[in-house]
């Protein structure tokens, strides 16, 4: 099995040096706003609320609400999720409210901030992208120099469009579990959800994970914390005579997924990575993206295409494997198809049971960065900026602030 050796990501601004610093010390250091794709119109059975949330999920947000308006929590509508630790304004669905209902409505951490109805449930991805203001804490000396000069560069080349740390859990293995059900390997996926205890930190979780590794699977379940009931659901149907491969395919759908997705996320950023030196440069063979319409088209004649990239119009892809996926020509296709073979792993991969096939697409290898601003406010730095949907704004900061990265096995 290929992918065993240390795998760390280059950056754009290499040149650069950082200028250090820490973010998220209270949710206000990390705003987030989303831009609508449309606007309500006014009239329809569903009501669109923007919100402003502090210090909880998307998810715990429509908890609440739907438990305040006696909703169904899957007839609610989001465009996005977004972080606790943050300060987000976005908008949500609601069906059959009306705006009097949410008078005096008290949720903590929440504020109404408007109601209008719209004629259809609001779905994800139904956003252009999202406005950040971001505060960077003790940043290096000739911090705001060395961003200005940073953004100016990604503000030229394009943001390297990365999923990031984020999206690889707790232990930073996620994609490591999705890697192992795409081989069959059910003992190893098993080994990785219950996790590698020199990497965790809670003591009854770390306890159970040492048991585990010794065979010793009662005390193992015994010592999860009571909140991994998945986990002990999973310890039971091995203790009941299941083999590893049933354990593993009984672990709720919806995780499974992600593991899946974060397996296709690390493979992505390893595409990134490669090309990162030429983000800007369409080879002969690419899939170019079309920035404006989500659509991609093979790239024949890449000089006369590159006026198109200069512009931002178009940029180079990259797959999110899958087993419809179709692979770039060229260079380009040698290292998508050469990625796959030292990994083990094929479109075909990608096909599984249970409800857990992945189709795959394509993803441009980077987004553009617009509405910049870099400004010191005492000893910190105040960062703001706006990105498409779907990408992250940890590629912006990694490269302003070029953190120490974790760096586990096979991780990014």
């Amino acid at each position: 099995m290929g992918g065993s050796e240390r795998f760390m990501i280059p950056y754009l601004s290499a040149h650069f040096d950082g200028i250090g610093g820490h973010i998220k010390e209270v949710p206000e250091d990390f705003q987030v706003e989303e831009i609508p794709l449309y606007l309500p119109c006014g009239s329809g059975e569903h009501l669109y609320i923007e919100v402003e949330k502090r210090g909880m999920t998307t998810l715990d947000l429509m908890r609440r609400l739907a438990r305040a308006l006696n909703l169904k929590e899957r007839d609610m509508g989001y465009a996005g999720l977004k972080d606790a630790r943050a300060l987000t304004r976005q908008t949500l669905s609601l069906p059959g409210v009306r705006p009097e209902q949410l008078e005096g409505l008290e949720l903590p951490g929440t504020r109404i901030i408007s109601a209008q109805y719209h004629r259809n449930k609001l779905r994800p991805g139904h956003l252009t992208g999202n406005r950040f203001r971001i505060r960077i804490r003790q940043v290096e000396e000739q911090a705001l120099d060395r961003a200005r000069d940073i953004v100016d560069i990604l503000e030229q080349v394009g943001v390297p469009n990365l999923f990031g740390s984020q999206r690889y859990g707790l232990l930073n293995n996620s994609h490591l579990i999705g890697r192992a059900i795409l081989e069959g390997n059910f003992s190893e996926a098993l080994s990785q959800i219950i996790g590698d205890p020199t990497l965790i930190r809670d003591p009854r979780w770390r306890q159970a994970a040492e048991a585990y590794r010794a065979g010793n699977l009662a005390e193992a379940r015994t010592a999860l914390p009571p909140a991994m009931r998945d986990e002990r659901r999973l310890l039971d149907m091995l203790l009941q005579g299941h083999d590893e491969r049933a354990a593993v395919l009984a672990f709720p759908r919806r995780k499974l997924r992600l593991f899946l997705s974060a397996c296709q996320s690390w493979l992505f950023d390893r595409i990134v990575a490669m090309r990162m030196e030429s983000l800007e440069t369409l080879w002969p063979g690419d899939l170019a993206y079309i920035h404006g319409k989500g659509a991609c088209f093979l790239v024949e004649d890449a000089t006369t295409e590159q006026p198109r990239a200069d512009r931002f119009e178009i940029s180079p892809s990259g797959p999110l494997f899958g087993y419809k996926s179709t692979l770039a020509q060229g260079q380009a296709g040698v290292i998508e198809q050469a990625l796959l073979d030292h990994e083990g792993i094929s479109l075909e991969s990608f096909r599984l049971s249970k409800g857990l096939s992945m189709e795959g697409e394509r993803r441009p290898l980077r987004v553009p960065l617009t509405e910049t601003e870099v400004n010191a406010e005492g000893e910190d730095l105040i960062v703001s900026f706006a990105l498409p949907r779907g990408s992250y704004a940890t590629s912006v900061l990694r490269e302003i602030m070029k953190p120490v990265e974790a760096d586990p096995q096979n991780g990014v």
